[in-house]
């Protein structure tokens, strides 16, 4: 074959593939179209030559009229009865397969009694063709088992023209690629539908997989700008309501309230530019994307606490440990915490209180304690916590920690995060 003849076999697959479709949905549309096309083309090839015999067939030898007259000749009447007993149940042999295989070994068995043979016998193979691709399992050794005995009994009828035993390999084996022939469409449409299947479960679990993806990301945004807009705001409030109280009593001390309002807010704007520009699509390539800055990590807490001591709290901040050196994602975790802390005692405790916050590396984990000296505030229920508390514990979980937050031992608040610094791998 050339490479022209190989190069025409792709759209001729194509063609034949769309072909093959369409008649399948048309044969879903309207079934009963195929059945009775499928008892007409039975008919005509095998039915009508019985009808109309002639005698030129034989080649001008005695082999073909001696095998004619072995057997029994029926009257027209007679021979349409018995192949429509053998052709019509081909109508529903997809819907009710052992009916329709049922009758027609029924009609076979009694036309074979009578000692007459006929072409139409061709209808049991496609009825046991049809068993095997539409009946269930346990239908199989029955139908088997009642075509090999109506087989045993052609052969006997056919000694007289014909070997037993020659008669029964033939037969037997026509049987035999008939009922091959359904198992193996049958095996290939059970394949085909699980490849389906499976193709529908896959886009659904990726469906699932986007879903999650978005509804985590969508979490994480929700929390940074919780963090952000929470904690920021609450030092505006803070330095308003001591701006305020100051104008009159020392005016330089509400310039500074004012100024340190608007640097505040200039630094809440700039963070939450950042948040929600990464979910934006970048209009003009690259360079139409947000402003990206580092995340903020633990050296970025003094200027956290330089805030709050604006805001009119006295904060006492220590470090133990390499602290500087730990991972990225674990520092934003910890400036995270103690900012949803500060801004907590921000909003319950006094202006004058204090807070000891202290940040303690060892080895293998990472302790952060945030004390104040203000009232104790009731810790709401389980069913009931805000999200900065929630919020503290989802990032405490990344890292195998834990987050308690309950009144102090000598008055005010506590909040303690304990985080997992053990590499997976199990060694530091």
């Amino acid at each position: 074959m050339s490479t022209d003849d190989l190069s025409g076999m792709g759209p001729l697959v194509a063609r034949l593939s769309r072909g093959g479709q369409r008649l399948r949905h048309a044969d879903r549309a309207h079934p009963w179209v195929l059945d009775t096309a499928v008892v007409a083309l039975v008919f005509l090839m095998f039915c009508l030559p019985d009808l109309f015999p002639h005698g030129g067939g034989d080649g001008g030898d005695g082999d073909g009229r001696h095998f004619r007259l072995a057997f029994t000749q029926l009257p027209v009447a007679g021979m349409l009865t018995l192949q429509a007993g053998l052709v019509l149940p081909l109508l529903w042999r997809r819907r009710r397969p052992v009916a329709a295989f049922g009758v027609i070994a029924a009609v076979f068995v009694l036309q074979w009694s009578l000692g007459a043979a006929l072409r139409a016998d061709v209808a049991l193979f496609v009825a046991l063709y049809s068993l095997a691709l539409h009946g269930k399992w346990r239908q199989l050794p029955w139908a088997c088992a009642a075509t090999a005995g109506a087989m045993v009994l052609v052969a006997v009828r056919a000694s007289a023209a014909v070997s037993v035993w020659d008669a029964l390999f033939f037969l037997l084996s026509t049987a035999t690629a008939a009922l091959a022939l359904g198992l193996m469409v049958r095996i290939r449409r059970a394949q085909l539908a699980g490849l389906r299947d499976r193709a529908a479960r896959l886009e659904i679990e990726r469906d699932q997989r986007s879903r999650l993806a978005t509804a985590t990301e969508r979490t994480r945004v929700a929390r940074e700008m919780h963090d952000i807009v929470g904690h920021n705001l609450s030092v505006i409030i803070t330095l308003a309501d001591a701006g305020a109280y100051a104008t009159d009593l020392a005016p330089e001390r509400g310039k500074e309230a004012l100024r340190l309002i608007g640097d505040t807010g200039r630094q809440a704007l700039g963070e939450l530019r950042r948040v929600l520009g990464v979910l934006r699509e970048p209009a003009d390539g690259p360079r139409g994307g947000p402003e990206l800055s580092p995340q903020p990590g633990i050296a970025d807490i003094d200027a956290l606490c330089a805030k709050v001591r604006a805001a009119g709290l006295e904060v006492v901040y220590r470090t133990s440990g390499d602290v500087e050196a730990l991972d990225s994602g674990v520092q934003l975790t910890v400036y995270r915490i103690v900012q949803e802390a500060l801004t907590n005692t921000l909003k319950h405790a006094d202006t004058d209180a204090r807070v000891h916050l202290a940040i303690i590396e060892t080895d293998t984990r990472l302790t952060i304690r945030v004390q104040d000296t203000g009232p104790a505030i009731t810790l709401p229920g389980p069913h009931e916590e805000g999200h900065g508390l929630v919020g503290m514990r989802e990032r405490a979980a990344l890292y195998g920690g834990t987050v308690s937050a309950g009144p102090a031992a000598g008055g005010g608040w506590s909040v303690e995060a304990v985080l997992d610094l053990t590499p997976e791998g199990g060694a530091r």
